[in-house]
């Protein structure tokens, strides 16, 4: 992404194959977290055609940020 020139992720869909919806690990929430806003769209779903719909502050509440404009 980044090396194409972009810098900000809209929406990502991670599927894999499991019985319920794969959800991205810690360390990949908080990489995504660092190209993507909170309200950014996340999809999780798996083999089976089971989804779920995340915002980016509901798989990473809280997550570090080193941007200065999310500083509560």
């Amino acid at each position: 992404m980044i090396a194409g020139g972009g810098h900000q992720i809209s929406a990502i869909t991670i599927l894999g194959e499991a019985p319920t919806p794969v959800t991205p690990c810690g360390a990949c929430r908080q990489r995504i977290s660092e190209f993507a806003h909170s309200g950014t769209r996340i999809v999780a779903g798996n083999n089976a055609g089971l989804r779920q719909s995340f915002t980016m502050d509901e798989l990473l509440p809280h997550a570090f940020s080193l941007r200065m404009d999310t500083v509560a």
